[in-house]
């Protein structure tokens, strides 16, 4: 099996054996091709064509050819469209024949959305070796762990030897510190035969800050009056933006194609600036939904700070209209400020009734439905979310946000009290909802996740004072110093998982406990689930004790208690019969009744259909 996205732009080879190149330079008087074959150099010119494109097709430039593009004499830059840079983003790009690689997943058509159980990894810390490599071989494990979908962190080239990837700037190429794209294939094609799909996190709203060098030549791609919190806004509404646009749909469609991944997860849409219509989120959500239609399970995934349920409409049949779903950061929020205890930063928003908020988040999606925010200056933020299925919404307590973006990537077991946590994870893990884990935390990994980059000189000393300045609570600047600087090479040593661990106490109970989540959740979950068609109902009860009832697919109901007090809590009794209690000892029979929570526990009770 053979698969190649045919794109208008970059190196692509044709049936007859020669190459075509194509660049949009539409500030560029004059761009030439800068081509390496074994080892003759030479420099052709590119045709000028309508619309800014620059053209050349060339008959012995085969696959493994280097090449770049010269600009007006001067500048000589990689493709913006490169498949492969093996020697970094300053240097040239590399032609790729995708029909080379082999398939082996014919026959896969990915799984329901009812099925995902999401694990987030970032590939470089994921393993000793941080490679595609690496990760291929811990397939198993996750497999056995209960997982059926990995999510990849930002895969594409970015500067230097290490990255969160979101400084990305050639997003067509697996970054070569990871491997080759015959690797990357590699890794999704044993993921399909061990029924694993695999998501990949793509950014769209930016461009990192070194080795962009669409500015000197393509300007039309930003939008001069508008930035974002990383870099020049993109232009997706103004004067050439169609070319703008296809860019990136090309970019989903080449991932979902030619890697034959199973999903996205687009970064940060709400900072995607555009007011036309359609929106360009709406436009590639829609040309992804027709190219692929009902011929296989495709998932596009949402992290959009506005909480849009526009985007998260479903057909008559409950099939996603454009974004299957979004992460519900209002879910880990109001957790986190529930167990940890934090209330400052964004976590003030659910401070004053946290526990509310995870049942509103549990029950109808988001936590915020249109009212106003306190954190972001008192204004109105999201949509109401109660007529969509709990599929819609992502839940965890944990990402790469959410531990990387704390000064010391601290994760949640370093923060929260150990039975008040294992609570939440069962909130998380056996609620409708799809999970999704943050590598690592299965087993309370004691390794933080830190910032780490590798940026040029100039570059790196501002982002170091930066990131230091932006925890300036720290008080002094000594104590501001002891903040890990993101460009040291043992920053990003530190971050990587220590997989040993797993073999130890306290790591390999947790472990024990996230595989029993797992297990309850395929068994008596999942199987319901298809065709769920609005979330459910909630009650808080003297402010410590939350209800949430739903309705599943099949007309089952499924019920959780929860009490997150130090204290002992009267409950009514549960219907149905009992499949999970945090205190498995003191889990009643089948059919017996719940009369007290004790503290920091959980109680989930299932009226399953006769």
């Amino acid at each position: 099996m053979k698969r190649r996205h045919t794109m208008p732009f970059g190196a692509e080879l044709a049936a007859d054996g020669s190459t075509r190149f194509r660049l949009w330079a539409p500030a560029a008087r004059s761009v030439e091709l800068d081509l390496s074959v074994r080892d003759l150099r030479r420099v052709l010119p590119m045709a000028r064509q309508d619309s800014g494109w620059f053209e050349a097709r060339v008959t012995d430039a085969p696959a493994g050819a280097r090449y770049a593009f010269r600009i007006d004499g001067g500048m000589v830059v990689p493709d913006p469209a490169s498949r492969c840079n093996p020697d970094d983003v300053h240097q040239a790009s590399q032609v790729i024949d995708p029909l080379a690689f082999a398939w082996s997943d014919e026959g896969w058509r990915g799984r329901p959305w009812e099925h995902a159980v999401i694990y987030e990894l970032h590939v470089g810390t994921f393993t000793p070796a941080g490679t595609f490599a690496a990760a291929r071989e811990r397939l198993g494990y996750l497999v056995d762990l209960g997982v059926t979908a990995i999510e990849l962190m930002p895969i594409a080239d970015f500067p230097g030897r290490c990255n969160w990837g979101y400084d990305g700037v050639l997003p067509f190429a697996p970054d070569a510190v990871y491997g080759t794209p015959e690797e990357l294939k590699q890794l999704v094609d044993a993921a399909h035969a061990r029924g694993l799909m695999v998501l990949v996190d793509v950014v769209y709203n930016h461009f990192g800050p070194e080795g962009n060098y669409l500015h000197a030549y393509a300007p039309q791609f930003f939008d001069p009056q508008h930035h974002t919190p990383w870099g020049a806004a993109i232009n997706f509404a103004g004067e050439a933006s169609r070319t703008v646009r296809d860019f990136f749909i090309h970019n989903a469609l080449y991932w979902l194609e030619e890697y034959h991944v199973d999903g996205l997860r687009f970064d940060a849409v709400d900072r995607f600036i555009d007011d036309s219509a359609p929106d360009f989120l709406t436009e590639i959500l829609t040309r992804v939904r027709d190219r692929f239609g009902r011929e296989r399970h495709v998932h596009l995934v949402l992290e959009n700070d506005r909480n849009q349920a526009r985007y998260l409409g479903r057909d008559s049949g409950q099939r996603p209209l454009l974004a299957t779903a979004q992460w519900n950061d209002d879910m880990h929020h109001a957790l986190h400020c529930l167990i940890a205890g934090e209330t400052d930063g964004y976590y003030a928003d659910y401070a004053e009734r946290p526990l509310w908020y995870v049942g509103r988040c549990l029950a109808e999606g988001f936590g915020y439905q249109g009212e106003t925010s306190r954190y972001r200056r008192h204004t109105p933020r999201g949509e109401p979310s109660l007529r969509l299925p709990a599929s819609a919404f992502v839940s965890f307590m944990q990402t790469h946000d959410q531990v990387g973006n704390r000064a010391f990537g601290e994760r949640i077991a370093q923060l929260a009290p150990p039975r008040a946590l294992r609570a939440a994870i069962a909130c998380v893990l056996l609620a409708p909802s799809p999970p999704l884990l943050f590598m690592g935390e299965e087993f309370g990994a004691s390794t933080p996740f830190l910032f780490f980059c590798d940026f040029g000189a100039e570059l790196a000393a501002a982002v170091t004072q930066g990131r230091r300045r932006e925890f300036g609570r720290f008080g002094s600047e000594r104590a501001q110093a002891s903040i890990p600087d993101p460009n040291a090479a043992a920053t990003f040593a530190a971050s990587k998982l220590s997989w040993p661990e797993i073999n130890a106490s306290p790591h390999c109970d947790w472990l024990r406990f996230y595989r029993q989540c797992l297990e309850l959740r395929f068994t008596h979950i999942v199987p319901r689930l298809p065709g769920m068609v609005s979330s459910g109902a909630f009650e808080v009860y003297g402010e410590d004790v939350l209800c949430v009832h739903w309705t599943l697919g099949d007309g089952s109901r499924l019920h959780l208690a929860a009490n997150f007090s130090p204290n002992v809590q009267p409950l009514a009794p549960l219907p149905g019969i009992v499949i999970y209690a945090t205190d498995a000892s003191e889990a009643p029979q089948a059919g017996a009744s719940v009369s007290m929570l004790a503290p920091q526990s959980v109680v989930f009770a299932l009226e399953a259909t006769p």
